[in-house]
């Protein structure tokens, strides 16, 4: 078995070492400093102020920005706060740690984020060391509107207090506005925390080592939008396509808004007037009527900060108990999730409003089981050095129903059919493990099908503007080469300026059998693993639920067969690939 090469900062692109010395000298190198990066420990050298870790899993940069504001408040509680993923802390480090903040957010059903993944792996495991010298807390994020809500936070919770570790406070599991429930754990978590090392507030500055200061944050965010101006709508995909996938550029202007090839652009969306309209006509409500306890009339609540799309189940419960409507009432009482998923399959709240007979619902009580409207985060598509003050996105305008009514996606239509001359809500979310290799003569490897190719146009114009001379590979496809062969001009422009080295296209419906990403990777397994051995990186993006796990699939299987590995010794190679850094993912 090839020991998988491992890149690291500390060793030179032209060291004279063969691929085994590197492996074994890179992750020597990255042990070490995970120990240091550690050891500001909790029995602190004298005159420095005692360590405090904030360990975060996060998806979409939530809990990073969490971890980071506890950071901050730690600072001024007499700490020198040590913030990092939960996949950068090795157990035997952890294990050593005594005083422990964990912020996570939960991924897809219940899973844990990508870059906690690991480390779930290794805490959960039956030979996994006791914990007793450790105090933690845990602060979980989630949407209830999802199973498993919480989930990953849930989990590392129960788990570190199996092995002993002691929890300062009880967990907090926030939803959706999850801002004021995490800045109230933080203040009350920091003081019990500072109790047990006997420090008292306002004492970070007090002699010793001063703590590294917190990185810089953006104005724009969540509760304060850029209003940016949408310059650039057009279509990618051609007519005959079953799709509708647009190109669409942000004006930054000045701003001050920044951003890196890799992280994502959250969209503030405005629902579509026409459906609020519906949904005020069909329950009788007058939209001019200030609700009780809000501060805008009802049309206003519904069209700017109410989810009106996607049913959730406080507002099935709320129509079922109203109406009696037998077929929602089996469904929610007698059903599964699965009896219930599809169910609602196609379906949006108008539609659950539409039962007979007409449930009668106030506008407070309507209001009462809805979920606030949330921003959209979608994979940006541009590298600030290609860009003239401007960020671009790729999105599939959703569109389905049947000739009742068209059913249309909350953002994606909202940006392709409404936005006109008025400013768009925009702020960036890092996405700090999703970046191009930080050695430009690694190869990198990019499978993003339909709009999973997004990023990749950003990679691609990064690696260029940077003179970057490792190769770079891209699987693309997507049902038909003749209307769905999005950016073809741009990657032709790429493979001829030699920037992309090869371009592999599936297009699964022109031809009787069907072709997918994955395919191409396996017809060209042999070469694929040869990039890997030669510290090839590999990034997939796009569906989590079924191309994701394909490729995945495919990477293990190519490994196997071309790597003359077992299937074990596989999947410890594609592990290997996580750890360091060179396996990530940005999946929907």
């Amino acid at each position: 078995m090839t020991t998988p090469f491992v890149s690291s900062p500390f060793i030179p692109a032209d060291a004279p070492f063969s691929t085994d010395q590197r492996s074994w000298l890179a992750g020597f190198l990255a042990g070490m400093q995970t120990r240091l990066f550690a050891a500001g420990s909790d029995t602190a050298a004298t005159g420095s102020a005692p360590a405090l870790h904030v360990l975060y899993g996060s998806q979409t940069g939530n809990a990073e920005s969490v971890a980071e504001d506890a950071a901050s408040a730690a600072r001024a509680h007499g700490f020198a706060p040590v913030v990092c993923a939960l996949d950068d802390m090795d157990l035997e480090t952890f294990a050593a740690l005594g005083r422990v903040l964990v912020v996570t957010s939960t991924y897809g059903e219940g899973e844990m984020p990508d870059n906690a993944e690991l480390f779930w792996q290794a805490l959960s495991a039956a030979n996994a060391p006791r914990l007793e010298s450790m105090d933690f807390a845990v602060l979980a994020l989630g949407d209830s509107g999802y199973d498993g809500f919480c989930q990953a936070g849930k989990l590392l919770d129960m788990r570190l207090e199996q092995l002993g570790a002691t929890r300062i406070v009880p967990r907090v599991d926030c939803d959706v506005e999850f801002e004021e429930a995490a800045a109230a754990w933080i203040a009350e978590t920091l003081p019990l925390v500072a109790a047990v090392e006997g420090i008292h507030g306002d004492t970070a500055a007090a002699g010793g080592v001063a703590a590294a200061p917190a990185p810089a944050k953006s104005r724009w965010n969540r509760k304060n939008p850029y209003p940016a101006t949408l310059t650039v709508n057009r279509r990618l995909s051609g007519d005959d396509s079953g799709k509708e996938i647009r190109h669409y550029e942000f004006a930054l202007a000045d701003s001050g808004l920044d951003y890196e090839a890799g992280d994502a652009l959250n969209v503030v969306p405005v629902n579509d007037p026409t459906l609020v309209r519906s949904i005020l006509d069909r329950l009788g409500l007058d939209g001019d009527v200030v609700p009780d306890g809000h501060d805008d009339t009802l049309a206003h609540l519904l069209t700017h900060r109410y989810e009106i799309t996607a049913p959730n189940l406080d507002l099935l419960e709320a129509v079922e108990e109203r109406t009696g409507n037998e077929e929602l009432t089996y469904v929610l009482r007698h059903g599964d999730k699965t009896a219930l998923d599809e169910w609602l399959w196609g379906r949006d709240i108008l539609d659950v409003l539409s039962l007979e007979p007409t449930p009668s619902l106030t506008a407070g009580e309507l209001l009462a089981v809805l979920k606030p409207l949330q921003h959209r985060a979608y994979s940006i598509s541009s590298s600030p050095h290609a860009t003239d003050g401007s960020v671009h996105l790729t999105i599939a305008a959703v569109r389905y129903g049947d000739d009742d009514r068209e059913r249309r996606g909350v953002c994606s239509t909202y940006l392709a059919d409404r936005v006109g001359d008025v400013p768009v809500g925009i702020f960036v979310t890092r996405n700090k493990a999703f970046r191009v290799p930080a050695d430009d003569t690694a190869p990198m490897i990019m499978v993003g099908p339909g709009t999973g190719i997004a990023p990749f146009r950003g990679f691609l114009q990064e690696r260029r503007a940077r003179g970057a001379t490792g190769r770079n590979w891209l699987f693309f496809g997507d049902q038909r080469r003749s209307c769905d062969y999005i950016y073809e001009d741009e990657l032709t422009e790429f493979v001829d300026a030699g920037v992309l080295t090869r371009l592999d296209l599936a297009f699964s419906r022109d031809q009787a059998e069907k072709i997918y990403v994955q395919t191409r990777m396996k017809e060209n397994g042999a070469e694929l693993f040869a990039w890997l051995e030669d510290g090839g990186h590999f990034y997939i993006c796009g569906d989590a639920s079924r191309m994701a796990k394909d490729v995945d699939r495919a990477l293990h299987e190519i490994v196997a067969e071309h790597g003359g590995m077992s299937e074990e010794q596989a999947a410890e190679y594609v592990v290997a690939l996580k750890r360091d850094k060179r396996y990530v993912r940005d999946v929907y």
